[in-house]
């Protein structure tokens, strides 16, 4: 297939793992709709996969909105052909509050960002996918999806949606062609804190220190492998289930975090 014909779409493509999730899809021979909140940066990372040589369009969405989203995808299925790969990659951290420190608009943000951005994005997936009875749809979860640490109540709660959402999803679309996987990445440094206390706005407190995995002691304390993980790694995961390597590959959420949740 031609890169025209195979497109992927990833959420949150401005910086982090939607970044290197978007580069490394490019050059798995994909074209990548990278989707950002922020306009600029999913430009900057398109600029940069057609530096390499890929194919790609940046796209501005508040991936919490439908219509927003379904807007940047119904523009990116016009421009780079054929919806194939769904990687709903966006989300925020929580600032790792407890349910009595949580405020219900906290609350109610971070859910919608973490959890029915991926319900959206799926069903938008969905509906370009089910007709040709082909597509992979990769969500992001978390080693906090897997147990009752890595962050705070919301965080918590909607990364374990995540992966209920992900395994209904493999049981109901497996037989027409589809496969509903998701990651869970560990200790990864990004921006995220940084551009989590920015989304959220100046109502929150400060982030910056809370939490697990601040620090590299901490990381060397907490993960088997005594290191962070890279971006990298997690879009090297991204890659493998977006493959024919991995078609009998369903339901599943793939755990890339060091050996951190073996303990």
């Amino acid at each position: 297939m031609t890169n025209h014909q195979r497109m992927a779409v990833v959420t949150g493509a401005g910086s982090g793992l939607g970044q290197a999730i978007g580069i490394k899809l490019a050059a798995d021979g994909f074209a990548v709709a990278t989707i950002d909140l922020d306009e600029a940066s999913a430009r900057a990372t398109a600029r940069q996969i057609e530096k390499a040589g890929g194919r790609a369009i940046g796209y501005k969405a508040d991936v919490s909105r439908s219509a927003e989203l379904d807007q940047a995808v119904t523009a990116a299925s016009a421009e780079l052909g054929p919806l194939e790969v769904m990687v709903n990659n966006a989300g925020i951290l929580d600032g790792y509050f407890d349910v009595d420190e949580m405020d219900e608009a906290l609350w109610r943000k971070v859910i919608d960002v973490d959890l029915t951005s991926v319900f959206l994005g799926s069903k938008r997936a969905l509906r370009d996918m089910l007709p040709r009875k082909r597509g992979r749809i990769i969500n992001m979860s978390s080693v906090a999806g897997l147990n009752g640490t890595g962050g705070g109540a919301a965080y918590i709660a909607a990364k374990h949606g995540v992966i209920g959402l992900t395994r209904q999803m493999a049981v109901q679309y497996g037989a027409r062609g589809i496969r509903a996987n998701c990651v869970c990445p560990g200790a990864i440094p990004t921006a995220l804190r940084a551009h989590s206390q920015a989304i959220l706005g100046p109502g929150v407190p400060d982030m910056s220190g809370r939490g697990v995995a601040v620090n590299d002691d901490m990381v060397r304390a907490l993960v088997p492998v005594g290191v962070r993980g890279t971006p990298e790694d997690i879009a090297d995961a991204v890659s493998f289930l977006a493959s024919e390597a991995a078609n009998y590959i369903n339901g599943h959420a793939l755990v890339v975090d060091g050996g951190w949740r073996a303990k």
